[in-house]
């Protein structure tokens, strides 16, 4: 199996050489370039085409909310998870609306951090617990309604987004639908496509800002 491309983004030589020795200890995971600024971020994730970049948001000449942005424009199935000190919600609002797929804050041990590039790359939603249940019900609070692309979604898939919306994993999905985690997946792919987006959080966003459904009246 292929190993996972991660491309690490931060102006701190410690903290990326840290992570590049922790990710050449998992067999999954190859860590194939560092960066320490946000131009640099872009160049070489144009050029080495990672699967996944943790991408700070200090950084010099460029910062890691534009540095998302301008990647994700160019090549928008690359993840970008953002790593940041600061729980600052127009921070976090900043680097989801540029499409990152995920917000962790820099406490996050590096162990979990593995577990969540993972995530990210098989499209699951990653936020730092202490930020996302405002973060998702302040863009729900600014929903508009109307259909957008809802109406390319069917009633399963539908379903399967509004459970991921209220922080259920595949797993559990799979679970409460009596799916398996493996159809559970082929949904959030469908949903991906037909929306035109790379994660299960950019997903859930899109259909918040719709007002395809309230968080507060999503099924339990």
């Amino acid at each position: 199996m292929d190993k996972l491309k991660v491309l690490i983004a931060d102006d701190h030589p410690a903290f990326c050489l840290g992570l590049q020795k922790l990710m050449r200890e998992d067999s999954e995971m190859e860590p194939v370039g560092i960066a320490a600024d946000g131009e640099e971020a872009v160049r070489l994730a144009k050029e080495l085409l990672p699967d996944v970049v943790v991408m700070d948001i200090s950084m010099p000449k460029l910062n890691g909310i534009e540095a998302t942005r301008r990647i994700k424009q160019d090549f928008p199935m690359i993840s970008v998870l953002v790593l940041s000190a600061y729980g600052y919600s127009p921070y976090v609002f900043s680097a989801l609306d540029a499409g990152a797929a995920g917000y962790l804050l820099k406490n996050v041990p590096l162990r979990e951090l593995l577990n969540a590039i993972r995530a990210v790359r098989i499209g699951e939603a990653v936020l730092d617990r202490e930020i996302a249940d405002k973060v998702l019900r302040n863009l729900a609070k600014g929903r508009q309604v109307g259909g957008g692309k809802r109406t390319q979604l069917n009633p399963r898939e539908m379903e399967v987004l509004g459970l991921g919306a209220k922080g259920l994993t595949n797993d559990e999905i799979a679970e409460k639908l009596t799916l398996s985690p493996r159809t559970v997946q082929t949904h959030f792919t469908h949903i991906f496509n037909k929306l035109g987006v790379a994660s299960r959080l950019e997903a859930i966003l899109y259909a918040l800002r719709e007002g395809w459904f309230v968080l507060d009246k999503q099924p339990s």
